[in-house]
């Protein structure tokens, strides 16, 4: 029994909750890998989703990073302040998209080095194997859970 419950729960983990648990401690890993590039991993992912989607509406972006809007708008604006990425209106269409600057893009090629140091280390740490196992596992149960969406 565990000091947080008061009786014996035989009951399997929360999914999300354990998720949540591996996802602080995985951003904790990679913040502190993506430091010295000067951003977080929060910021590392929105640059790269830009990156790869440039001129593409910001509702987009947002689905790629499974996100509402709002959240990611939250997360644009100190890369806005910083000069990373521009904001500009969508070709003939009512929506923004987002364009890495100059600075934006070496910011971002200085983390995806740092990046690929971190995730290097953790799937030769797992086992490259058992790594894809897992993506494939979260993708799978990801997949189920959207089933359940509102």
């Amino acid at each position: 029994m565990d000091e947080h419950t008061s009786q014996k729960d035989d009951r399997p983990p929360c999914a999300c909750t354990a998720v949540k648990k591996l996802s602080r401690v995985l951003g904790r890993a990679y913040d502190a890998a993506l430091s010295s590039a000067g951003l977080n991993n929060t910021q590392f992912a929105v640059l790269r989703a830009i990156s790869c989607h440039a001129g593409d509406p910001l509702a987009r972006i947002a689905h790629s990073l499974e996100t509402d809007r709002t959240s990611l708008y939250r997360a644009l604006n100190p890369m806005i302040r910083d000069g990373w990425i521009t904001i500009m209106d969508c070709e003939g269409r009512r929506c923004n998209s987002a364009k890495l600057t100059l600075k934006g893009a070496k910011v971002l090629a200085t983390a995806e080095r740092s990046w690929e140091r971190i995730q290097g280390q953790l799937i030769r740490d797992f086992g490259r194997t058992a790594y894809g196992s897992l993506v494939h596992e979260f993708s799978r149960l990801a997949a189920i859970a959207g089933k359940y969406e509102a």
